[in-house]
């Protein structure tokens, strides 16, 4: 599909949500996926007001310059942003710190989301996923219904006939959106170019001091130490994804334009999940586990 056609499905969607939903919220990261989607969204209603939240769950260990961009960008559009806390989630003891060499709190999210979804009665949220990311985002609907656990079940998801969906919900229940369904990284990257939109600059090669592990580059961070026998070095790196410290890896590249980075992107032949998220390589269906705990 053409950049017109999937930003044209993706602002009919959004709309779509706007109309049939009372309380819908965004859920923005600062990562360049939900950057497309705040733009399509802004698209969707301009010259109005945005008429929804924007939610980020805050795990305490994000990258500084994704949220600094963050910040930058809500003050643009003068929106709402609701910052939801895992150290909160951790302080008020809903969920346990992991503990161990390959501790996240990226698994975490779930509970503080569903806080946040159940504290403000959202009922729909906008997510950045796409289709192309791994096989259990391949099964997700656009619509992608929630039960009143938060939970995804692949035998209840509604079917989506004619660009036709079922917005119906009980109390307690919510829907998850998906805008991008049916975008690929590709795509992402060349509506950045097109539009020329402003993302993090760890997107971006630059020197990092990084350490090896399972076959990712980890950044040096806070949160995590290396084993002795992990080499921290300084590398050229840059980001396709951009997540918890602890788990998003960096790949090697020198590329330093958008245009650079559509042509790298272009050639590669791994997924950018594949290639950057520690979480999703314990197995297969690590992602779909988590979705059916009420993850992303």
């Amino acid at each position: 599909m053409s950049l017109e056609m999937l930003e044209a499905e993706s602002i009919h969607i959004i709309r779509e949500v706007a109309s049939e939903f009372e309380r819908p919220a965004l859920l923005f990261s600062g990562g360049k996926d939900s950057i497309v989607m705040l733009r399509l969204a802004e698209k969707a209603f301009r010259p109005a007001p945005m008429p929804f939240a924007l939610v980020h769950v805050d795990t305490g260990h994000n990258f500084p310059e994704v949220l600094e961009y963050r910040d930058k960008r809500v003050a643009e559009l003068g929106v709402r942003l609701i910052v939801a806390s895992v150290q909160d989630s951790i302080d008020a003891g809903r969920v346990v710190e992991q503990t161990g060499r390959r501790a996240s709190r990226n698994r975490l999210q779930t509970t503080t989301l569903l806080d946040v979804i159940a504290e403000h009665r959202f009922d729909v949220a906008f997510g950045g996923a796409r289709r192309d990311e791994e096989k259990a985002r391949a099964k997700e609907r656009i619509f992608s219904f929630r039960d009143d656990l938060g939970q995804w079940d692949p035998r209840n998801q509604r079917p989506e006939l004619w660009n036709l969906f079922n917005t119906r919900i009980r109390p307690g229940e919510h829907i998850r959106v998906f805008p991008l369904s049916n975008w690929t990284e590709l795509d992402v990257w060349r509506y950045i170019g097109r539009d020329e939109l402003e993302v993090p600059p760890i997107y971006f090669a630059h020197r990092r001091r990084v350490f090896e592990r399972d076959g990712m580059l980890l950044a040096e961070n806070p949160y995590q130490s290396p084993d002795p026998s992990e080499v921290v070095s300084e590398a050229t790196v840059r980001y396709r994804t951009v997540g918890d410290m602890t788990c998003t890896g960096a790949v090697l590249s020198g590329a330093q334009t958008v245009a650079d980075i559509i042509q790298e992107v272009a050639t590669t032949r791994i997924t950018e999940r594949g290639a950057t998220r520690a979480d999703d390589r314990t197995s297969e269906a690590a992602m779909e586990d988590r979705k059916r705990e009420g993850y992303f």
